[in-house]
């Protein structure tokens, strides 16, 4: 244990002990996370017959983030994506609400924030991404005091995006995505594409000038989805901005710094004026997870937590298994994915607590659905291949559907909330 923890585990003992709360717990199964990834992989746990299963989630509420974008474009209440995280632990399953600071993998041991000390046998990692808000400049300030930006990335500021749309009279609409993996990679251009449509319906496409400043290199990353998504940008008139990465907001002078990567590899400083302005932040794994053996120390996965790309078990530690967000997993961080990683960690995680070798392979399918109008939807479902993998054979996915808009919106929140949450899908 570090110095630091030792003084914080001596400061909070007292008031530990007072509230009879015992300081040190073991359990077959220690599950870090009761986002979609922990709580999907503990009830399918409880419904294969584990007893001994505990989640450290330090949180009271648990959202269906999907939705937020819909709420931006004022199409959903913020309010309909919220439940009790008591209300979604499975029966059975000890959930220790505090936030998880350290891992010991050798020693197998997990310190909380609370200044537990909780041993397992076997280790599902699933802490979820983080928001480093603060690695742009002005930015959380922006976010806060400025009625003109917004950002469909928390709860709080989802509605806030909407108000935005609305109070929108003309001028430059500005959408950034970061040069950092992110949750749901396609969610800063939903809602743009959204934003787009909502200026042509109220009469705004020719005073609105959308703007997509991406540090990546293209739209996206499946060839057959990136066509279709480059003629919706031509539809609203896009203006796109590849290898500008958001640096700096300066919110009083309604200005977007951007560092921007030229052909040569060179760099420069972009600066772009707005009249309104949607951010997706930089993102990463929660400090504790870099900080920890679990993780690469260097490399392009560096900070990320290491996983057998198809059996999910790490190559380290062979007690411990990772999914969702915070994994290294060479696939798209969203929702669906995790319903396919979910059964396959399962499934090899009973095969090596019963002495055998994992077998179940995860192929790294992930799906994305772009709203790219209101009503139409393309709904990208690929795997490691980088090619298309159609849930709905019968269908031409490779469209803008409204039966796809449907699912999206009505569909997808019940398969989350009644089976994908309580193991059954």
């Amino acid at each position: 244990m570090s110095e630091a923890m030792s003084e914080h585990v001596r400061a909070g003992q007292e008031g530990a002990r007072l509230a009879r709360i015992p300081r040190a717990s073991r359990h077959r199964i220690l599950i870090i996370g009761g986002g979609t990834a922990g709580i999907s992989v503990a009830a399918r746990l409880a419904r294969a017959g584990q007893k001994d299963v505990a989640i450290i989630e330090p949180s009271a509420q648990h959202y269906y983030q999907p939705l937020w974008t819909l709420v931006g474009a004022g199409e959903a209440r913020v309010e309909d994506t919220v439940r009790d995280e008591a209300h979604l632990i499975p029966k059975g399953v000890k959930w220790i609400q505090d936030w998880a600071r350290d891992v010991d993998p050798v020693a197998r041991r997990v310190s909380t924030r609370g200044g537990l000390e909780i041993g397992y046998d076997f280790l599902v990692v699933a802490p979820g991404i983080q928001l480093d808000w603060d690695k742009v400049r002005g930015l959380r300030e922006a976010l806060e005091t400025r009625p003109n930006v917004s950002s469909n990335y928390e709860a709080r500021y989802a509605p806030k995006t909407w108000d935005m749309l609305r109070a929108f009279q003309g001028g430059t609409a500005l959408f950034t995505h970061p040069a950092t993996p992110v949750k749901c990679a396609g969610a800063p251009q939903k809602i743009m594409y959204l934003a787009a449509d909502h200026f042509r319906k109220r009469g705004l496409d020719k005073a609105a000038h959308v703007v997509f400043a991406s540090a990546g290199k293209t739209i996206f990353g499946v060839k057959e989805y990136a066509a279709v998504l480059d003629q919706v940008v031509e539809r609203y008139g896009i203006d796109t901005r590849f290898q500008h990465d958001l640096v700096e907001v300066r919110g009083a002078r309604n200005e977007a710094v951007f560092r921007h990567t030229r052909a040569d590899g060179g760099a420069e400083q972009i600066v772009l004026s707005y009249e309104l302005l949607h951010v997706c932040p930089p993102q990463s794994a929660p400090d504790f997870i870099k900080a920890s053996p679990l993780a690469w120390q260097d490399g392009p996965n560096r900070g990320w937590v290491k996983a057998d790309k198809y059996t999910l078990r790490h190559p380290d530690y062979p007690e411990v298994f990772a999914l969702g967000d915070a994994s290294d997993l060479p696939t798209s961080r969203t929702g669906a994915a995790i319903r396919k990683e979910a059964p396959v960690l399962v499934e090899n995680l009973l095969s090596v607590m019963a002495g055998r070798e994992p077998t179940a392979k995860y192929d790294g399918y992930a799906s994305c659905p772009l709203t790219t109008a209101y009503g139409k939807l393309l709904l990208a479902e690929f795997g490691y291949e980088g090619k298309p993998t159609p849930t709905f054979p019968f269908i031409d996915s490779i469209k803008e559907r409204h039966d796809m808009w449907l699912l999206k919106k009505y569909g997808l929140p019940q398969l989350y909330w009644k089976l994908m949450l309580r193991g059954r899908a």
